[in-house]
């Protein structure tokens, strides 16, 4: 599985931005997709995932700002962040993650996100 993702950058307090990670290849294994985040000098921590059946789960810092979704195409699945409401806390570099159905783990390059004040 390969991922692909984008939509990072500088933002205001307040403001949004939708982060995107397209997979390819085995995209048939796949079973949760999700987005984790570390901020400097801190560990990497899920934002949110999103199962093949639906099944969604969000970080508490993030419920009710960002929304995780998913689309299914022939060759490709992307996930999609919806960051609203951003705030200087949310600043870290986002990476998008596959599981498959095997256990497998795959990360996508990380996205930068800064939220000034």
């Amino acid at each position: 599985v390969q991922l692909q993702a984008s939509g990072g950058g500088l933002v205001q307090a307040g403001e949004s931005l939708r982060l995107s990670c397209a997979a390819s290849g085995s995209i048939f294994s796949i079973n949760v997709m999700g987005w984790y985040r570390q901020a400097p000098g801190k560990e990497r921590e899920l934002v949110a995932s999103i199962t093949s059946g639906g099944s969604i789960n969000y970080a508490e810092s993030v419920l009710g700002r960002f929304t995780i979704s998913r689309d299914n195409a022939k060759n490709t699945v992307t996930v999609y962040l919806q960051m609203n409401s951003l705030k200087p806390e949310d600043t870290a570099v986002y990476f998008c993650n596959v599981r498959t159905v095997l256990h497998d783990v795959y990360w996508g390059q990380g996205t930068e996100v800064t939220v000034s004040s």
